[in-house]
């Protein structure tokens, strides 16, 4: 836990940013806290669903609560802006190589963390150093990757006996999961 107080919270003391340029464990992060999901898909990817769903499982065999999640499709919908690249060969590439989602969409995830004062952001896309610092100033916590909590190992992942809460701002496809 950082113990510095921060005016973008109100002054709560939260489980958020880290030692300078480290990252916080994340079992000690998301345990017992809200966590929100996030995901960037090609729209060519049929399983963007079934790939959330199992970060989910993640966050909550470490005890984690999520409370939101954002999808981004990319190639789904609109055109170009000015001489953008676009079309099928940019479709599996980020957005932004320094926050991996469009500006918009990041900005909404960041006001979610606000509004839910999450503990962490886990993305269900690898991340760079980078992405994970630039991404965790804007949202004001800790961010993982998918593969992050994927390499802890089960016998470290700690049990929590806390009831799930319904995430009831989650999409209804992942309902269900605490």
């Amino acid at each position: 836990m950082s113990g510095k107080r921060s005016p973008r919270d109100g002054g709560r003391n939260r489980r958020r940013a880290g030692p300078a340029g480290g990252i916080v464990d994340p079992q000690q992060v998301i345990a017992g806290a809200d966590v929100i999901v996030a995901g960037l898909f090609s729209a060519k990817r049929k399983d963007h669903l079934a790939v959330m769903a199992e970060v989910a499982t993640q966050v909550a065999r470490l005890g984690g609560h999520v409370v939101e999640t954002f999808i981004q499709r990319r190639g789904v919908s609109g055109g170009k802006k000015g001489n953008a690249p676009g079309g099928v060969p940019a479709m599996s590439e980020p957005y932004s190589s320094r926050t991996l989602m469009s500006t918009g969409k990041v900005r909404e995830i960041a006001e979610a963390c606000t509004r839910a004062n999450a503990a962490a952001v886990v993305f269900s896309n690898e991340l760079s150093a980078r992405q994970r610092a630039v991404l965790a100033t804007i949202c004001g916590c800790q961010v993982y990757s998918h593969d992050e909590l994927a390499r802890l190992e089960p016998e470290l992942i700690l049990r929590h006996e806390l009831p799930p809460r319904p995430s009831t701002n989650a999409p209804e496809e992942l309902r269900g999961y605490p």
